[in-house]
């Protein structure tokens, strides 16, 4: 009965958070090059690389051709969070550190990291394979875009965020082994990786770094 009523809701688990993902990276990148300054194309190109950078990668991992290659809806779900971003920074004055982009950032690395699981799920691969896919998928667009905001990587260096991806990606592969239903198992692993990742910036969670271990 779950698993009807979550595939009457939101039917492919795959599309749904594909949706979700694109939309909410796009958002969240641009977000980000409208506080550098950058002009109406760089804040639109950030924000697409955001958006397609970890799903491309994912899908070169598994052999196929990205899907932002094969459909123009794809591209029109990244346009749309690029535009949502323009508008609320014309309303706020930090849009980026707004708990709108906050959320928004967590929503779309819980969708993210499902959608990698998904495919590195059906692509048959490791344990291993299942949880690097998904990671990279969750944050590869984050990793490219803070190169064009010229900085490091801050999955590196600062805050719990890859971390929760990794979580997720745990998450699907215990619930899809066990024997449940891929929207089961995709809801969990969203869940699991959006929960983490807003407490982590609730409670200012960070991983420990050599300078703090051994000072």
């Amino acid at each position: 009965m779950t698993q009807n009523l979550i595939t009457t809701l939101f039917g492919d688990p795959f599309a749904v958070m594909n949706t979700i993902g694109l939309i909410a990276f796009a958002f969240v990148g641009s977000s980000k090059a409208v506080r550098e300054k950058f002009d109406v194309f760089g804040i639109t190109i950030v924000g697409l690389t955001m958006a397609f950078a970890g799903g491309a990668t994912r899908d070169i991992l598994v052999s196929r051709i990205p899907l932002a290659l094969q459909s123009p809806a794809e591209i029109s779900l990244g346009l749309l969070g690029v535009g949502l971003a323009i508008v609320l920074s014309a309303v706020l004055k930090s849009p980026d550190a707004h708990p709108i982009t906050v959320i928004a950032d967590a929503i779309g690395l819980a969708a993210f990291t499902t959608t990698g699981a998904i495919v590195a799920t059906e692509a048959g691969v490791s344990v291993f394979g299942v949880i690097a896919i998904a990671t990279i998928n969750a944050v590869g667009g984050g990793a490219f875009a803070d190169i064009l905001l010229d900085r490091s990587p801050f999955i590196l260096f600062d805050d719990f965020y890859a971390s929760c991806a990794v979580l997720g990606g745990c998450a699907f592969f215990i619930t899809d082994a066990i024997g449940v239903s891929g929207s089961t198992a995709a809801g969990a692993c969203a869940l699991v990786t959006m929960m983490t990742r807003l407490a982590a910036v609730t409670y200012d969670w960070g991983l420990p770094t050599l300078q703090g271990v051994f000072k």
